[in-house]
C-alpha cells in the first residue's frame, strides 16, 4: 500500500474552508453500492475531483485529501473500490486488501468513478461544471485510464501510477493526463514513464509529467519534511491543471 494511517496529506494554498463532508454510499450502475467521502468547498470554483485511493481503499488518508481539496474550492468526492467483493467496511491497516484488488476491473472501477462523477454534478454533491480524478499507486493508473473511460472527464491525475496498467487504454484517452512522477520508485523504473510518454506522444494524447528526481513513491505526504517543496510544487501543478483545463 502506499500510505500507513500516520500518513498525512501535504496542505494545499487554502482559499477557504471545507464546507460540509461526511460518508456517503453511492450506487454503481451494476446496482453495486459503495463507500465514498464527501468534501464540499465553502468557496466553490465549479470544478470537481474523484479521489481514488490506492490498494487499501478508502481510509483516512483520502478521506483528508477529499477535505484538502475543498478548501482549495474544488469539491471532492473519494471513493472505495471493493463493493463488490468486499461490501462497506474498515479499511484500517488490519484489512486484507489484495484479495479484493485482484478481483477489481476496471470496468468496475469506470463504473463506481461514473457513479462519484455524476453525485458530484448533482447540486448535493455541489453542480459542479467541470470533473477530474487524481490516483495514486493503484489509483494513479486507474485514474489516466478514466481519460478513456468516461467521455465527460476534463482531466486525470496520477502519482506513482504503473504505465504498464495504462498502455491498453492509450489509443481512447481523450481527457489531458497530469503524470506525477517519483522520481526513486523502486515499483517503476524512470526509463518506463520515457516510454510510456513517447506512447501518449505518438496517440497524441495531451499530458504533462513531471518527475521529481530522487522522491520515493508515496512522496506526497507531509510526514516526510525532506520532500515538502515537491509536495508544494504537486500541489501547485495539480490546481494550475484543474484552472487550466476547467
Amino acid at each position: 500500500m502506499c500510505y500507513s494511517d500516520d500518513a498525512r496529506v501535504p496542505l494545499p494554498p487554502i482559499s477557504g474552508a471545507a464546507a460540509n463532508q461526511g460518508d456517503l454510499v453511492l450506487t454503481a450502475s451494476d446496482g453495486t453500492k459503495f463507500a465514498a467521502y464527501f468534501a464540499r468547498a465553502e468557496k466553490p470554483t465549479g470544478a470537481g475531483m474523484v479521489v481514488m485511493p490506492d490498494v487499501r481503499g478508502l481510509h483516512q488518508f483520502y478521506k483528508e485529501l477529499a477535505q484538502r481539496f475543498a478548501e482549495t474550492g474544488i469539491d471532492a468526492v473519494a471513493i472505495d473500490y471493493f463493493g463488490r467483493t468486499a461490501g462497506m467496511g474498515d479499511r484500517s491497516e488490519a484489512f486484507e486488501y489484495m484479495p479484493h484488488v485482484e478481483k477489481t476491473t476496471q470496468e468496475g472501477i469506470a463504473q463506481d468513478v461514473a457513479a462519484a462523477i455524476a453525485y458530484l454534478k448533482t447540486k448535493e454533491g455541489g453542480a459542479v461544471k467541470s470533473v477530474f480524478t487524481v490516483g495514486f499507486c493503484f489509483g494513479g493508473s486507474s485514474s489516466w485510464n478514466q481519460s478513456a473511460l468516461q467521455p465527460d472527464l476534463n482531466g486525470a491525475i496520477g502519482f506513482y501510477g504503473r504505465p504498464s496498467r495504462s498502455e491498453p487504454f492509450v489509443a481512447k484517452m481523450k481527457a489531458p493526463l497530469l503524470l506525477l512522477i517519483a522520481g526513486a520508485d523502486a515499483a517503476t523504473p524512470p526509463d518506463a514513464f520515457e516510454a510510456f510518454e513517447k506512447e501518449l506522444i505518438q496517440a497524441r494524447v495531451p499530458h504533462e509529467m513531471h518527475v521529481y528526481e530522487g522522491a520515493p513513491h508515496s512522496f506526497f505526504d507531509r510526514t516526510f519534511d525532506q520532500w515538502k517543496d515537491a509536495c508544494d510544487d504537486a500541489w501547485r501543478r495539480i490546481l494550475a491543471f484543474v484552472k487550466k483545463h476547467g
